[in-house]
């Protein structure tokens, strides 16, 4: 299989300072409005990026689940590998990435925990299910065999019977105060739109990149 031949042009829109909206947080808003109205899969999902225990970047996906002036939510156990690396450094990237629009945007900030009443009330919000695993799994740690895990899974469910499980302390919600936002559209000829706002104070300063 040859890669390097592998490319497509980038045709579908364009981006300028002067459409740009003064705040990225609303930018970001209309952004994912037309992720959201054209249905997208995983419209909602992102890389986050933290740097580990043993100074390596490390980046997986999960999925936003509320944002705001404050800035951006997800979810997850605090002791899994991404919340020991937020303990140890909370300067933390987001990076959205919809194809179907020829659009990126990425984010650098600070994560911290969200207060525990928008943890207990988003994990009592899931699935029954997905609140049982997350009880019952140890994030990041090594298990012997997925049976192991299933048998865990089987045993809580059985145990609860159709009732709610406590949620875990150890599980709960992020909250990353942006810093900066890059905001990328595809165009013809890889020249592409870079769109990049700045936190100044209280303003965002906005300047164009080279792609």
């Amino acid at each position: 299989m040859k890669l390097d031949s592998i490319r497509r042009d980038y045709k579908k829109a364009a981006l300028t300072k002067k459409e740009a909206a003064s705040d990225p947080i609303h930018f970001f808003s209309q952004w994912m409005n037309e992720a959201l109205e054209l249905d997208l899969p995983d419209a909602t999902s992102m890389a986050l990026t933290t740097v580990g225990e043993d100074g390596f970047p490390q980046s997986r996906i999960v999925l936003l689940k509320d944002f705001g002036n404050d800035g951006f939510t997800f979810f997850t156990n605090y002791q899994s590998e991404k919340g020991r690396a937020i303990a140890q450094n909370p300067k933390v990237s987001l990076h959205f990435y919809w194809a179907e629009l020829e659009r990126q945007v990425r984010i650098t900030g600070t994560a911290e925990k969200t207060v525990e009443e928008t943890s207990e009330q988003y994990f009592h919000s899931r699935p029954l299910d997905s609140q049982i695993a997350a009880a019952v799994s140890a994030q990041s740690t090594e298990v012997p065999s997925r049976d192991y895990l299933e048998e865990k899974f089987a045993e809580m469910k059985s145990h609860l019977n159709g009732a709610d499980p406590k949620r875990p302390e150890h599980w709960g919600g992020y909250l990353v105060h942006p810093l900066k936002f890059e905001f990328w559209q595809g165009r013809a000829n890889r020249l592409h739109d870079r769109i990049v706002y700045e936190k100044q104070a209280e303003n965002w300063s906005i300047k164009r990149l080279a792609p």
